[in-house]
């Protein structure tokens, strides 16, 4: 299992390197980028922030530099009337004037050393942005995986106990609805039902705590939490069981039709005894290996539009305004944690397969 490990944690060196590499080059290519955005400023389009920009594009640290380097003026489409030492003195600013060889290795060297840098417009380090989203991102993941299998587990059991009958049809069509209807539709619903829309105000709509929250009791603190974390949970959740629930039900079904199963009926066993007993632990191998990905999905990617519809700052929309506002760094960031703690829950994964099931041995397996 030792090999294996270190196959796994040596192959993730080469598929890091892809990732930004691919990336890197995409953005090459892109219209605009930081400098344009700064030149169309100036030009008199967002006047409003830009000191907030200039501000911010001093210190670079060892952020990546993503926009297609320096070329001539009149490939800013803004920079007509403005002074040329100005604009090579941005792109310096930006690291702009340096070859996009050299400003990659540069940025794989820093990030080897998870030196980030600074946010271009945010003047501010990427990690302190990281660092002060990252309670809403888990908030959000965590609960929504917890929830989800807490809900899917025992429905996905029952249904394969109960395959074909009618509790079995009316819960698929359920979970099939669910599964059907956008978590942000149902978010916005939601927000119709029971947050002030048309009807009545319960919940809260913006936020992950109340502003006293630092003044409340502990038991305050939970209860203002939970308050806030229901409606976006609730719209996540919906869609987030119908994969599990279905997976498990088809995984029950699989090892029931089993002739071990038919052999421990025939011994006398209990049918509860049968399924919690001998099913179980063969059934859910791939159900529960599973969690350390579905939590890494649902924290990095499954919570972008219910972010912005409740109003909670979490990593997935500072990547999504980081990529449209050109703030290359954050976005470099983002995808080199992201795809390096997506490597490592993969491997996290195999790992729980031979915890549940000592059987499989990977350190049998080439690669």
């Amino acid at each position: 299992m030792l090999g294996y490990i270190l196959r796994r944690v040596a192959l993730m060196v080469p598929t890091i390197f892809g990732i930004m590499l691919i990336t890197f080059v995409i953005v090459q290519f892109a219209p605009g980028g930081p400098v344009e955005r700064v030149l169309a400023q100036l030009q008199g389009q967002n006047e409003g922030s830009l000191s907030r920009v200039t501000g911010g594009a001093g210190d670079l640290g060892g952020a990546a530099r993503g926009s297609g380097g320096s070329e001539a003026n009149a490939r800013y489409r803004g920079a007509q009337g403005l002074d040329p030492a100005f604009i090579k003195k941005l792109e310096q600013q930006f690291g702009f004037d340096k070859p996009a060889p050299e400003r990659f290795a540069k940025m794989l060297w820093d990030y080897v050393r998870f030196d980030f840098g600074n946010s271009y417009f945010r003047d501010v380090s990427v990690l302190q942005l990281i660092r002060e989203r990252l309670p809403v991102s888990i908030s959000l993941g965590l609960w929504m995986t917890l929830i989800s299998y807490a809900i899917s587990i025992p429905l996905g059991i029952r249904k394969a106990v109960r395959d074909g009958s009618r509790f079995d049809l009316w819960t698929s069509t359920v979970v099939i609805v669910g599964y059907a209807i956008p978590s942000f539709l149902f978010g916005i619903a939601l927000i119709i039902l029971f947050a002030g829309g048309s009807f009545v105000q319960i919940f809260p709509i913006r936020g992950l705590t109340s502003e006293n929250f630092e003044t409340l009791s502990l038991w305050g603190k939970l209860v203002d939490y939970a308050w806030h974390m229901t409606l976006p949970l609730a719209a996540l959740v919906l869609g987030a069981f119908a994969t599990s629930t279905l997976l498990t039900k088809n995984s029950f079904l699989d090892e029931i039709r089993k002739q071990y199963v038919l052999t421990a009926r025939m011994k006398g066993l209990s049918e509860r005894r049968v399924l919690y007993g001998h099913v179980f632990r063969n059934a859910m191998l791939i159900v529960i290996a599973g969690f350390p990905a579905a939590f890494i999905s649902a924290f990095f990617t499954g919570s972008l539009l219910i972010e912005t519809i409740f109003s909670l700052d979490g990593l997935g929309l500072l990547s999504f305004t980081s990529i449209v506002g050109r703030d290359y760094p954050v976005v470099f960031a983002t995808l080199y944690i992201f795809s390096l703690l997506g490597l490592a829950v993969n491997l996290l994964s195999d790992m729980i397969y031979t915890w549940i099931d000592p059987r499989i041995d990977f350190s049998a397996r080439a690669t």
